[in-house]
C-alpha cells in the first residue's frame, strides 16, 4: 500500500513540474502550478463519482476502470462487496434452510414480539390453534387465543412450566404451550398436540380408581377373615405363622390401595378442598409424638416451631402430607440419627421444614422422588414397609394448598423437606394480629 502512495506521489510530483515548467516557458509558472494541480483535482473528483455512481447502482460486474490508488481502491471494494454478497447468500441458504425446517414441524411455532405481536408461524400454527396466513400478521396474540389461563400465562412472564388448554378451534384436542424468551426480548411460543397423551393419562387415572375400588371390599373381607382365622389358630403356630404373613400382606395391599385411592381423589381438580383454620404446632407435634413412638426411641427427633401458626387448609390432608415426610425421615435415617422438624413464618411465606442426617439422596434421583412407586433403592421395598405413593401424595396435598415441596440432599450428608405456602394462608385472626 506504502508503494502505491508513493507511485500517486511521484504521479502528482511529475504533473506539477511539468506543468510548472510550461508555465515557466510561456513565463507563467505560477499559472501552470495552478493549472496542474486544478487538473488533479478535477481528475479525482471524476474518480470519486465514478466511485458513487457504482456504488450506487450496485453493478459489481462493471468496475469502473482505474489505474493507482484509485484501481487499488476499486478492486478492494470490489472484492470485499463480492465476499459479502457470499456471505449473504450462504445466510439466506441457512435462513431458507430453517424456515423450510421449522414450517414441516408438526408442532406449532410462533415467533411474537414481546407484547405478543405476531412476526411469524409455521403452517402447524394453522391447524392447531387456527392462525390465518397473512391477515393475522400483526395481531396481539391474546386476541387469538382468549383462553383465560393462556392470557395470564403470557402476560406473567414465568415460563418455567407449560400450560395445557384446549385448542381454540378444537375443543377436543390438547395442547402444550411453552413460551421461551429470546433474541431482543421476543418470544418463541410453541405448542404441541398432546390429545393421545391426556387421554391414555385419562385411562390410566380410570383404571387405578377403578381397580383401587374394585380392590378396597375383597381385601377388607379377606382381612377379616383373616383375623378370624387367628383367632381360632392360637394352638397351631406353624398355622398361626402363615396367617400372620397372609394378614401382613394383605395389610399391604390394603394400604397400597387406600393410597391409590387418596392419590386419585387429590388428582381430581374439581374436588374442591375443605378449608378450616389448622393449628399446625398442635399438628406437628401430634405428628411427632407418633414418630418417637414409631422410632421405638431410635431417633433424636426435635421440634422447633418458632411462632404460632394457624393457617387455613384441610387438617386431615395435612396431616397426611407431613406425617409422609417425618415418618420417611424415622425409616431412612439410621439408628441414633437426628430428625428436626421446623415451622416458621416470613413475610411471604409459611415454612415447614423436615431435616434429618439420614444416608442423603443422589442428585439424580431428586427430580423422580414424587412420582409414583419412585424407589431410590429397590432393595429397601419390602424393609420400610411403604407403598411408594407416600411423597407423590404429599406433592398434590401442597400443590392443592398453592404450596411448594422443595428436596434438598447431599450423599452421606442427610436431606431437607421443605413445605411452603403462601402466607395468605395465614387464618385471618392471626393475620390481624
Amino acid at each position: 500500500m506504502l508503494s502505491n502512495w508513493y507511485i500517486e506521489l511521484q504521479r502528482v510530483t511529475l504533473l506539477v513540474l511539468a506543468t510548472t515548467f510550461i508555465g515557466f516557458f510561456f513565463d507563467h509558472a505560477l499559472i501552470g502550478l495552478i493549472v496542474g494541480l486544478t487538473a488533479y483535482v478535477l481528475w479525482n473528483v471524476r474518480q470519486m463519482s465514478r466511485l458513487e455512481s457504482w456504488l450506487q447502482h450496485q453493478e459489481l460486474d462493471k468496475l469502473p476502470l482505474s489505474e493507482g490508488l484509485w484501481g487499488k481502491l476499486f478492486d478492494s471494494i470490489y472484492r470485499q462487496e463480492k465476499e459479502h454478497q457470499s456471505g449473504k447468500r450462504r445466510l439466506q441458504t441457512i435462513i431458507d434452510r430453517i424456515q423450510q425446517s421449522t414450517a414441516a414441524l408438526q408442532d406449532a411455532v410462533i415467533m411474537a414480539e414481546y407484547d405478543g405481536t405476531l412476526e411469524w408461524w409455521n403452517r402447524s400454527t394453522e391447524s392447531l390453534l387456527g392462525f390465518r396466513s397473512p391477515d393475522d400478521g400483526g395481531q396481539q396474540i391474546t386476541n387469538l387465543i382468549r383462553d383465560p389461563d393462556f392470557v395470564e400465562y403470557f402476560e406473567s412472564e414465568d415460563y418455567a412450566t407449560p400450560l395445557v388448554i384446549n385448542s381454540p378451534i378444537n375443543p377436543n384436542m390438547v395442547l402444550e404451550i411453552s413460551v421461551t424468551p429470546f433474541g431482543n426480548d421476543d418470544r418463541l411460543i410453541t405448542a404441541r398436540d398432546i390429545t393421545h397423551i391426556e387421554h391414555l393419562e385419562r385411562m390410566r387415572k380410570d383404571f387405578i380408581a377403578n381397580v383401587s375400588h374394585e380392590l378396597k371390599t375383597p381385601l377388607t373381607v379377606l382381612i377379616g377373615y383373616l383375623e378370624t382365622l387367628i383367632d381360632y389358630s392360637d394352638d397351631n403356630d406353624r398355622w398361626l405363622r402363615i396367617f400372620h404373613q397372609m394378614q401382613t400382606q394383605a395389610t399391604r395391599m390394603q394400604d397400597l390401595v387406600q393410597d391409590l385411592l387418596i392419590l386419585t381423589r387429590l388428582e381430581t381438580t374439581e374436588i374442591n378442598l375443605e378449608e378450616q383454620p389448622v393449628n399446625l404446632n398442635y399438628l406437628l407435634e401430634n405428628i411427632a409424638a407418633e414418630a418417637r413412638t414409631y422410632s421405638n426411641g431410635e431417633h433424636q427427633i426435635i421440634l422447633n416451631c418458632e411462632n404460632e401458626i394457624e393457617m387455613s387448609g384441610s387438617y386431615d390432608e395435612l396431616r397426611s402430607a407431613f406425617s409422609n415426610l417425618i415418618i420417611n425421615a424415622v425409616k431412612y435415617t439410621q439408628s441414633g440419627g437426628r430428625i428436626e422438624i421446623k415451622g416458621y413464618l416470613d413475610r411471604t411465606s409459611i415454612h415447614i421444614e423436615v431435616i434429618d442426617n439420614g444416608p442423603g439422596i443422589d442428585q439424580k434421583h431428586i427430580p423422580h422422588l414424587t412420582e409414583r412407586f419412585y424407589r431410590v433403592d429397590e432393595s429397601r421395598k419390602s424393609d420400610t414397609g411403604g407403598t411408594g405413593l407416600g411423597l407423590a401424595i404429599t406433592k398434590h396435598i401442597i400443590i392443592r394448598h398453592n404450596g411448594h415441596l422443595g428436596i434438598e440432599s447431599r450423599l452421606g450428608y442427610g436431606s431437607k423437606f421443605s413445605c411452603e405456602f403462601p402466607i395468605a394462608l395465614l387464618s385471618q385472626h392471626q393475620q390481624l394480629a
